[in-house]
């Protein structure tokens, strides 16, 4: 039985852009009906699922070609065959036409889409074509002008490279502003917690772990816990748990990249410029500033600054990917064990590390959560949901709500997180969020407290705990 979770927003919005083309479709002597969207998201995201499912939906004639980073010529011929194996009504004209050029590519495909019914048209791993097929860019933009956006087509351009993806869009290039763009990320915590028959607490664990990622999550058997779906995943040495990250970041990363080395220092923990160059050898302050700008150019890494009322240098860094930080934490370092069979080894260690360990990594998805909580009650909505920290950790906070960031003219609430099992949020923990409070203001903010096992004291704004959280993600967002 089929079954598809999750991305109802972006469905919807596909549908919707659809049902626009669909609208525009008759006699419109100069009109133009056609529609494009550009998906984009990091690889092993689902964003090819996603529009399968859609285009399952939609039972519109259509054509799915997937670029695989051949020559040109060699794409082409791929561009054929997808013609080919299509559901456009006269592919064959396509095919027998069997164009080498991509300029009569889009010409003729544009030619033998329908008048009078919406199709659509999906290019998958566009990046590729932008690196492989010279001037590719300017002939998109051409045959989408002169003869594709002519047609009631949606055109949908998928993309894993983050930057390229946007840099497509982006101004002063050729197809800039001729299409919307919709982002696809993870696979949110309700829509996990919904998959795999977990409780909210287990859902935030889940996804830590997996990252969201269909692929990971599609292997975690509904109903199990955290142990068994990971002591099933260590047991199998092919499991996406065990493999995705490495598939991703070999197709982004050059294996001798200095990217890697400061991915795997990232990942182990350390957080200082530094800390990081030391951990990777001791690696040059130039070499260390190109491979950091590379990787939070591709989103793979991110670089925060404390969000203060007075400008601060003290940039930290982590992985912005919640799977694969726990995989480069736990799971790259000891692959020659688990590959031996002894993920029953990797499994002790993850035990032993997994409360210090999910205590911060678990910070990012709560403010992303809050985020979509507020405005709640007595507390406003917040531009900005980050957290504070000095160079010593003598005062670290962990959820600071501001007006902007980094450097705030107002602040909206100050908040702790406590995220363990068993023991809940108390006087003892208020006592120390008020000191730190009073370390940065003198202002009375409100004080808001994020427990995982409830709070045991009064004088707090508001609280919230994994019913609450996961709650928010219900909440649908838009596209640009």
């Amino acid at each position: 039985m089929h079954r598809f979770i999750g991305r109802q927003r972006e469905l919807r919005v596909l549908r919707d852009v659809l049902d626009e083309v669909r609208s525009a479709t008759g006699p419109r002597p100069g009109g133009k009906p056609g529609q494009c969207v550009l998906i984009r998201g990091r690889r092993r995201i689902g964003k090819s699922s996603l529009v399968e499912e859609f285009l399952r939906r939609a039972e519109v004639p259509s054509v799915f070609f997937t670029a695989a980073g051949q020559p040109a010529e060699a794409e082409l011929a791929e561009l054929v065959e997808a013609v080919r194996d299509s559901t456009l009504p006269d592919r064959e004209l396509f095919v027998e036409e069997a164009p080498r050029q991509w300029n009569a590519a889009f010409r003729l495909l544009a030619e033998i889409l329908p008048d009078d019914t919406p199709s659509v048209v999906v290019m998958d791993e566009v990046p590729y074509l932008m690196n492989r097929v010279d001037a590719f860019e300017g002939m998109l933009q051409r045959a989408w002008d002169r003869q594709l956006s002519r047609k009631p087509v949606l055109l949908l351009l998928i993309g894993s490279d983050l930057s390229m993806m946007e840099a497509l869009n982006s101004y002063e290039r050729p197809f800039h502003q001729r299409g919307r763009e919709i982002v696809v990320g993870p696979l949110n915590p309700a829509d996990i917690a919904d998959m795999l028959d977990l409780a909210p607490a287990t859902a935030f664990d889940a996804a830590l772990v997996t990252g969201g990622l269909p692929l990971v999550c599609r292997e975690w058997r509904a109903g199990d816990g955290l142990w068994d779906f990971l002591r099933a995943s260590l047991d199998n040495p092919i499991s996406a748990l065990l493999v995705s990250a490495e598939r991703s970041l070999a197709a982004e990363f050059p294996p001798r990249a200095m990217g890697w080395e400061v991915l795997r220092a990232i990942g182990a923990g350390e957080r200082t410029f530094s800390n990081i160059a030391r951990a990777a050898g001791g690696i040059a302050h130039t070499t260390l500033t190109r491979a950091a700008e590379l990787l939070t150019s591709k989103g793979v890494v991110a670089a925060e600054l404390p969000v203060s009322l007075r400008p601060s240098r003290e940039r930290r860094y982590r992985i912005a990917d919640p799977y694969l930080r726990f995989w480069l934490a736990f799971l790259e370092p000891h692959m020659a064990e688990i590959e031996r069979m002894r993920g029953d080894l990797t499994l002790t260690r993850i035990q032993e590390q997994w409360t210090s360990w999910r205590g911060r990594a678990v910070e990012p998805l709560i403010r992303d959560s809050l985020a979509r909580i507020l405005p709640d009650g007595d507390l406003p909505a917040a531009p900005v949901v980050g957290g504070y920290w000095t160079r010593g950790n003598e005062v670290e906070i962990d959820l600071v709500g501001a007006d902007r960031q980094p450097v705030v003219k107002r602040l909206l609430f100050l908040g702790s997180i406590k995220w363990l099992e068993g023991s809940p949020f108390d006087a003892h923990d208020l006592a120390a969020l008020h000191k730190h409070r009073a370390a940065i203001t003198d202002d009375p903010v409100p004080l808001v407290a994020v427990s995982r096992s409830g709070v045991k004291c009064a004088g707090l704004t508001a609280v919230y705990g994994p019913e609450e959280l996961i709650a928010a993600w219900h909440r649908d967002g838009g596209v640009r």
